[in-house]
């Protein structure tokens, strides 16, 4: 969803000299994505970004997978992920391919002695529960229930929690994240038709400008390897900057949902998209208005997709015996739809309270060994009639 924005102090033209009020040099750096083909800022720090002190030992950070292959349906009980001080060790993956890994996170403090940089993702942050401020290079967003967080990769950046209540769904994706392109025109403007708009979109603010000298750790992910780098300057000495690569927020509260007739296919939720699988938001909404619909979904065959499901709040009517922070993995391969009873329960019903995030692979996920550990057990049999 990359539009201009600007923050700060720039120059008037590019690669031009930029001074200080004592006659010194501001430093331009080039924050971009794919080479110099993709979404890219300029950026002006006060002090050279390139002042490497040290290097630690690095340690891994790669997922352990245990079904390297799988068919079978889960359902993960993800408010059983403990809790954990500490935000990166925090982050626990569930369900991984090559074009994103899929985590759960409940960190109960905020990140004061160290700053992130993930080299290997971008970040879709999903916030389930708690409140705070994601404090980055480019500027500060203030998030709570509901919001997504959009930080490109290679963003310096601390997330900064009011309480020690936080429930985070995380995804690491190896590719850039957009909105869809049958929403934009070749501008890449919102359409009218588009269940969001740019003004439901939040930009950084408040930019931070450090003028400090020290020793600033930032750990680095790179290659499933957390890398420990100490530099000479604070890393939010950015006195301005301009572009398109920024992170950006977007509550699911605003998402429009689109209703029909009769029942709708899950494109129609559709948020974000990127290489090889996309994001949905599944939020309140009136059910279908023809006499005779079925609000509840058919049964459909998951041939070129694994389906996953994060459950948020409400009554998903189509499933039953599930709560908040739950899991569903629908692989590809095999048909699914609503449990017993679901489609009857239905039937006259006029709305939905729903809220949960979907995202739907075109490849296979692997699972991994913590998933395991907070599997609910027997998923797989849940549709039997009994």
């Amino acid at each position: 969803m990359p539009h201009y924005h600007q923050l700060g102090k720039v120059p008037h033209k590019r690669h031009t000299t930029f001074r200080k009020p004592d006659g010194s040099h501001h430093y331009e750096q080039l924050f971009g994505t794919e080479g110099f083909d993709g979404m890219s800022s300029l950026l002006y720090h006060l002090h050279r970004p390139t002042q490497v002190k040290h290097i630690g030992e690095s340690v891994s950070v790669a997922p352990e997978v245990a079904i390297e292959k799988n068919i079978k349906p889960y359902r993960f009980k993800g408010f059983r992920v403990p809790a954990k001080d500490d935000y990166l060790e925090s982050r626990i993956p569930m369900l991984v391919n090559n074009d994103v890994h899929l985590s759960l996170a409940a960190p109960r403090h905020s990140m004061t002695d160290y700053f992130y940089k993930n080299a290997d993702a971008d970040e879709l942050i999903f916030v389930h529960r708690g409140t705070g401020t994601l404090r980055t290079m480019l500027g500060n967003l203030k998030f709570s229930y509901g919001d997504y967080l959009i930080i490109p990769r290679g963003m310096i950046y601390q997330m900064e929690f009011d309480s020690e209540d936080n429930r985070l769904l995380i995804l690491d994706s190896f590719s850039p994240i957009y909105t869809p392109k049958r929403y934009r025109n070749h501008f890449g403007q919102l359409l009218e038709h588009s269940p969001f708009c740019e003004r439901d979109f939040r930009r950084p603010a408040d930019l931070e400008t450090h003028d400090e000298t020290g020793d600033f750790l930032l750990k680095i992910k790179k290659e499933n390897q957390l890398h420990p780098f100490t530099y000479a300057t604070h890393p939010f000495d950015v006195v301005g900057w301009d572009g398109y690569n920024y992170p950006y927020a977007f509550s699911i509260h605003d998402f429009e949902p689109i209703t029909g007739r009769v029942h709708q296919p899950p494109p129609v939720h559709q948020t974000f998209a990127a290489r090889n699988y996309v994001v949905c938001s599944f939020c309140p909404r009136l059910y279908d208005y023809h006499p005779e619909s079925i609000p509840a979904p058919y049964n459909h065959s998951n041939i070129d997709s694994d389906e996953v499901l994060y459950y948020v709040d409400g009554d998903f009517m189509s499933r039953n015996d599930i709560e908040a922070g739950q899991i569903t993995l629908h692989p590809g391969g095999i048909p699914h739809g609503p449990h017993p009873g679901a489609m009857e329960r239905s039937l006259g019903k006029v709305k939905t309270d729903e809220l949960a995030v979907m995202v739907d692979t075109f490849k296979p996920l692997k699972v991994t060994r913590q998933a395991l550990e907070i599997d609910g057990g027997g998923y797989h049999l849940s549709w039997l009639e009994h």
